[in-house]
């Protein structure tokens, strides 16, 4: 185990060993190039300036902050795309939202709203009975502002859909505030943001099985 120094090119390294990198994306930069030369500055890319052959496994929203699991080589990308293909690796976020969801309960709830591409509006999603593409997202509420009329919620994806905890919770009516595509003006308007952090992974370390555990707590 090497504990990497806490900062490389403006990305937080929290781990790293000769098979993984655990890192924390800031918002606002892609995990992978995007098309155009604007957009070939990333995660993936910075990452790889100092661990060559650094690989993506999966990926954030530009938007959205927190933890990205990489790859040190190929053997380790095909093992931790299995896991995540298997349901094997567990993320949570943290997310702030438009709206009072109720009593603050320790219980979690879960919305099962089928996602499909909404191709007159690409890159949008919607929720679609007919087309849609089953997903789960459980969610509990951790505290409420009456004041500001918002509540901090903790999510739980069990499918991964592009944009699902951006869906889902637009859907319940109460959306992320600072989210540009899913929220209405006035919720735009409540942060400078998205307001949505990956803030834990957990998972069994694919070479000798010891389970890991990774933290990061919202800067919101």
């Amino acid at each position: 185990m090497t504990l990497p120094e806490p900062v490389a090119d403006g990305v937080q390294a929290l781990y790293e060993d000769d098979d993984l990198l655990v890192l924390c994306k800031p918002p606002g930069m892609l995990c992978v190039p995007g098309r155009g030369p604007d957009k070939q500055d990333c995660l993936s890319a910075r990452s790889q300036q100092r661990w060559p052959g650094a690989l993506i496994v999966h990926r954030l929203d530009q938007a959205t902050s927190g933890l990205v699991l990489m790859a040190r080589h190929i053997d380790m990308q095909r093992r931790l795309s299995h896991a995540f293909a298997e349901r094997q690796v567990h993320k949570r976020y943290q997310a702030v939202v438009q709206g009072l969801l109720g009593p603050v309960e320790q219980t979690w709830q879960e919305i099962d709203l089928p996602i499909a591409a909404d191709w007159e509006r690409r890159p949008l999603r919607v929720i679609d009975q007919t087309l849609g593409k089953p997903s789960q997202t459980r969610w509990r509420l951790l505290a409420q502002d009456g004041v500001a009329h918002t509540s901090r919620v903790e999510l739980e994806p069990i499918t991964g859909r592009t944009h699902q905890l951006r869906v889902h919770l637009a859907a319940l009516g109460h959306p992320i505030l600072g989210d540009t595509l899913y929220a209405d003006e006035a919720a735009q308007q409540k942060a400078p943001r998205l307001l949505l952090h990956a803030c834990v992974l957990e998972f069994a370390h694919p070479r000798h099985g010891a389970p890991c555990r990774f933290e990061s707590a919202p800067d919101f």
